[in-house]
């Protein structure tokens, strides 16, 4: 969840070989959009007006449709839990509050689940799973969260502000994968910012890494404590970065304090704070690929999701290079799972609600790799 919002970015004319456009929209829908969703019907047929020379499946050249209509979802983090896809999204709405740089029009109450058998079939939308209403701590703003399971439970990781308007990490637990989710009485002990992300490991031990700059909060806790005031580094400084924590058994606190997991350049020295193409903003996601971690994150005011790679999950990890480019949209937030023997990337823009900002959608695109294990990067559409 980007925390400034700035025009919409003109995008370049750029144009690579095409991942397989994803696609699939929910018969009932709960929320009315402010632009009519597109059928299957008009999805086929603009495929068909794409084949006849046509770049894109959308004015914006999109190589993507929004996997759903009936919402607006952000934000997606995508997990495989039994044999199917399910994305935890954030889910975007029209609060009615001016734009600023503090996101207050990011109001987001809720979270739906969407899933999916296969791709390219039908995405479910399963309803709230989690509102702030439930939430007994609760102040405002339910931001990008993330889901886990262990011994058959489901947790669902979410950044929200208390009532003092400090973001905490809440967890809220379900016997199923899209909910309904139940909420802890208080946020978990010791958590602060935002944009949570659940990585098991091999031996199927669970790390949350976490923080963002700017609305995320993250430089208001330098001093170990919560500041009103921002302390940043100098832009030739190591650049604040992502933390990571071991979880304990219950799924429900850490295991020890929260540690710096440090991004490196070519020459093995930390990202600096000024090297805004690469240093560290938000949206923090770990994969792992043929041994290998890939720590990937949003570069904020940038625009773009990049990557570092590292043998060790807890790093350094060594800057690698770009994931997406900039989208609709002056956010930029993803995850990438594998699926059925295939990489997905997924990330959200703002096609459908015609570059509203705060109006995203959800989209897939399959991920390759090269043969070093670098990413090869995507780019969402044809112009």
């Amino acid at each position: 969840m980007h925390t400034r919002y700035l025009p919409l970015l003109a995008l370049g004319a750029v144009m690579l070989s095409a991942c397989t456009e994803q696609v699939s929209h929910k018969e009932e829908a709960r929320d009315t959009l402010q632009v009519p969703a597109k059928s299957n019907a008009d999805a086929a047929q603009q495929r068909e007006v794409k084949q006849v020379g046509q770049k894109g499946l959308d004015e914006y050249g999109s190589k993507s449709l929004p996997l759903v209509t009936n919402i607006y979802t952000a934000d997606p983090s995508a997990h495989v839990f039994e044999d199917k896809l399910y994305i935890y999204p954030s889910h975007d709405y029209e609060a009615g509050i001016p734009q600023n740089d503090n996101g207050d029009h990011f109001a987001m109450r809720d979270y739906h689940v969407l899933s999916m058998a296969e791709v390219g079939g039908k995405v479910k939308e399963h309803g709230v799973a989690l509102s702030v209403d439930q939430v007994p701590w609760a102040g405002r703003q339910m931001w990008a969260p993330d889901a886990a399971t262990k011994d058959g439970q489901y947790y669902l990781y979410f950044p929200l502000k208390d009532k003092q308007d400090i973001f905490r990490i809440g967890v809220a637990i379900s016997d199923s994968p899209v909910g309904p989710f139940v909420p802890e009485p208080e946020p978990m002990a010791g958590s602060f910012s935002m944009d949570p992300a659940v990585f098991a490991d091999d031996d199927q031990q669970h790390y949350l890494f976490f923080g963002g700059i700017w609305g995320g909060q993250l430089q208001r806790w330098t001093k170990g404590e919560y500041s009103q005031q921002d302390d940043y580094p100098a832009d030739d400084a190591p650049a604040l970065m992502p933390k990571a924590v071991k979880l304990s058994d219950d799924m429900l606190s850490m295991d020890g304090e929260p540690q710096d997991i440090m991004i490196l350049d070519e020459s093995g020295q930390p990202i600096k704070q000024g090297d805004l193409d690469r240093r560290f903003f938000e949206a923090a996601w770990v994969h792992k690929y043929q041994g290998n971690y890939y720590l990937s994150y949003s570069t904020g005011d940038t625009h773009k999701i990049v990557y570092a790679m590292s043998e060790n999950l807890m790093g350094p990890y060594t800057f690698k290079g770009v994931v997406l480019d900039p989208v609709v949209g002056w956010t930029n937030h993803h995850s990438i799972a594998e699926f059925q023997d295939k990489w997905y990337l997924f990330y959200h823009d703002s096609t459908l609600s015609k570059g509203q900002t705060h109006l995203r959608s959800v989209k897939m695109a399959q991920l390759k790799y090269n043969d070093d294990g670098t990413i090869v990067p995507y780019q969402a559409y044809y112009k």
